[in-house]
């Protein structure tokens, strides 16, 4: 196969692959995030401890994630039907890729979010910040740095898991090194479609690596003076329980 027959389906499964990987990672982010504060929030000494609601996120959270990707996409075919109306292409491999992407996620995020420091929970609650407060102004703004590399990480095992996709005709790069590089024995097309895997991931983790590098000397977990002044300015109670003070 000459390059010019290469590059127009190159070119197709490289776009096919990216959008995949991009609402895949957006559904994961939405979903995964607040799956991720909540194991927090509801955990032994959280701001709204449930043992038994974390145990049972917890354990679905854990089989989800256990599960290999191929037998995912097996067993969602019928709920990926339902949604998509049918189980091949792009649109169709995005439900599974979502879905074993959303526990994945929501792990990341709970490791990422309690390595935040208790004292800033202590000082918002102590000027009258409530449970919101606390997630939307310390948890999830002191994390992000963690949470940004965590979303690379999710963006990068995305990928792998849309090669594998491409086994059952969801197209992407995966689908274009089965199909010809495996079954028409296309050798070069093969290992062009392995590099340009290479390149995407590596440049994914650069993005992201650099993005987390920027926002945490820019203020991450090193500012937090800063942001419970900024607390403490916007929040009437604060400001009503610091003019008593």
């Amino acid at each position: 196969m000459t390059w010019s027959e290469m590059q127009p389906l190159l070119e197709q499964a490289c776009w096919d692959t990216l959008y995949m990987v991009g609402w895949s990672t957006l559904i994961a982010v939405v979903g995964g995030l607040p799956l991720g504060v909540l194991l927090v929030l509801t955990d032994r000494g959280g701001l709204v401890q449930n043992v038994v609601a974390n145990k049972v996120i917890g354990q679905v959270v854990n089989i989800a994630r256990s599960m290999p990707f191929i037998i995912l996409m097996v067993a969602l075919m019928n709920v990926t039907r339902s949604i998509t109306g049918t189980t091949i292409g792009r649109e169709a491999a995005i439900v599974p890729l979502a879905i074993g992407a959303i526990p994945f996620f929501a792990r990341l995020v709970e490791t990422a979010v309690r390595e935040v420091d208790g004292g800033l929970v202590e000082a918002v609650q102590a000027m009258g910040g409530n449970t919101w407060t606390i997630v939307r102004k310390v948890l999830v703004p002191e994390s992000l740095p963690s949470l940004i590399s965590s979303t690379t990480t999710t963006i990068v095992a995305l990928i792998g898991y849309s090669a594998m996709a491409g086994t059952v005709g969801a197209g992407g790069l995966g689908d274009i090194a089965i199909r010809y590089g495996y079954q028409r024995f296309e050798t070069d097309l093969m290992w062009i479609t392995v590099a340009i895997l290479a390149v995407v991931i590596s440049a994914f983790q650069f993005a992201g690596d650099y993005a987390a590098r920027s926002l945490h000397r820019r203020g991450g977990r090193s500012g937090p003076a800063p942001r419970l002044r900024l607390l403490k300015a916007k929040d009437p109670a604060s400001a009503d329980i610091s003019k008593i003070a």
